[in-house]
């Protein structure tokens, strides 16, 4: 009997005397969670918030006339070549600020310094920008804050 055929009905494979065991097959979860995590993060920041109202709430519905209140009001007109004109009075732009003093005086002022009148700037369409800014200073100038810009509906 030779080597071959007393080593040939062993199923083993060749070995130098250690014998292992086959081991069982492992899962590992770290790379697994990994992945989850990256992909978490993807998710968290491409996603868009969406805000809600905490109260859902129907506004009421009122019919009538705007009231007039106490206000009085100073119409200042801004031409489309920049003049100015308060109240239809035809005013150059140094002289703007001292006029609003003027009608703001005339008008009365409320106990905490501040005017109860209303500016109605009322700028042409093609008025230049500094012209109406330079209305506004002069409202600002005069302690005059209820400022309402005037427009017209299309029709």
């Amino acid at each position: 009997m030779s080597w071959l055929s007393m080593h040939s009905h062993s199923k083993s494979a060749f070995s130098l005397g250690i014998k292992t065991e086959s081991a069982e097959p492992e899962i590992n979860l770290i790379p697994f969670i990994d992945v989850l995590l990256v992909v978490l993060i993807f998710l968290m920041i491409s996603t868009t918030f969406t805000r809600y109202q905490e109260l859902a709430i129907t506004l009421p519905t009122a019919n009538g006339t705007e009231s007039q209140a106490d206000n009085k009001q100073i119409h200042i007109a801004v031409s489309r070549d920049g003049r100015f004109a308060v109240n239809g009075k035809v005013t150059d732009r140094s002289q703007l600020s001292s006029a609003l003093i003027q009608l703001t005086n005339q008008g009365g002022v409320t106990t905490d310094g501040i005017s109860n009148m209303q500016v109605n700037i009322d700028a042409d369409a093609k008025a230049p920008h500094q012209a109406v800014m330079s209305a506004l200073e002069a409202a600002r100038d005069a302690n005059l804050s209820n400022i309402v810009f005037s427009s017209q509906t299309k029709k």
